[in-house]
């Protein structure tokens, strides 16, 4: 089995990443913390050729389960979705392999998804594009589109921070995303630099991956009945404690105009 990268799977089958969620504020309080967590990641085009795959709980009640609709435009077939968004941006022709789609499953129906990131290859399976795409608690969405020479597996890309996250963080600054895989393991790396270029915050979120079967999310769930439940609850727990640290707060400032930034 192969990872998303490099060599093409074949076949491309769902898997489980399980790992740990990191967050580590810098100024102008030291705060870290570091969460076990799960997350699918799918092949999106292949599901969409063979859709009978029985360990993915697909649009209906199930355990653990995946809802298109729980993406970009809500529409019923994510990677349509995703596609359109390519033709607008003219790149649908060179995204012509695997979309893997890297995000946080529905348990009991319920899931938060602070980021999910779609990421796009070419038919030999180098890495074309990556499409992160972040929800705040306000149930508003962004979607950064990372493109260019610049980006590969295991190499920094940067962004311009437009889209409100947390309410201890201006809209000012810059993201510096990397995505490194190796054999058996994928993480998501964003660090975010202030206005005053200084580095504010470093996150991380991946794991090791492992076939999605029905016995890898049984095992999933067993360690972590709570799982995404969790997501929320601790996301306002730590605000709780940056509150507490008299952490600057910031208001919530009008979503920005355009639905992805590139």
């Amino acid at each position: 089995m192969t990872l998303p990268g490099k060599d093409a799977p074949t076949p491309a089958v769902p898997m489980l990443c399980r790992g740990v969620v990191r967050h580590r504020r810098l100024r102008p309080a030291v705060h870290a913390f570091a969460y076990p967590t799960s997350l699918l990641l799918l092949p999106m085009r292949s599901l969409r050729d063979r859709p009978d795959n029985t360990a993915l709980v697909r649009n209906r009640a199930g355990w653990l389960s995946f809802h298109d609709r729980d993406h970009g435009d809500g529409r019923p077939d994510a990677l349509a979705w995703f596609d359109d968004l390519l033709d607008r941006e003219g790149l649908r022709d060179e995204v012509d392999g695997e979309v893997w789609l890297h995000t946080y499953p529905r348990v009991l129906g319920y899931a938060f998804k602070p980021v999910s990131f779609w990421y796009g290859h070419r038919a030999d399976g180098s890495l074309a594009l990556v499409l992160a795409e972040v929800n705040n608690t306000f149930g508003e969405r962004h979607c950064y589109l990372l493109h260019g020479p610049e980006l590969a597996w295991g190499r920094t890309v940067e962004a311009a921070k437009v889209f409100h996250v947390s309410p201890f963080c201006s809209v000012a600054g810059r993201y510096r995303f990397c995505f490194v895989r190796q054999e058996g393991h994928l993480v998501a790396r964003v660090d975010h630099d202030g206005a005053d270029g200084m580095p504010l915050l470093e996150t991380s979120v991946g794991g090791r991956l492992e076939p999605l079967t029905r016995a890898s999310a049984r095992r999933a769930l067993l360690a972590a009945p709570h799982w995404t439940l969790a997501v929320i609850f601790r996301i306002h727990w730590q605000a709780l404690k940056l509150f507490v640290k008299r952490v600057p707060f910031f208001g919530k400032p009008a979503a920005p105009e355009l639905f992805v930034s590139r």
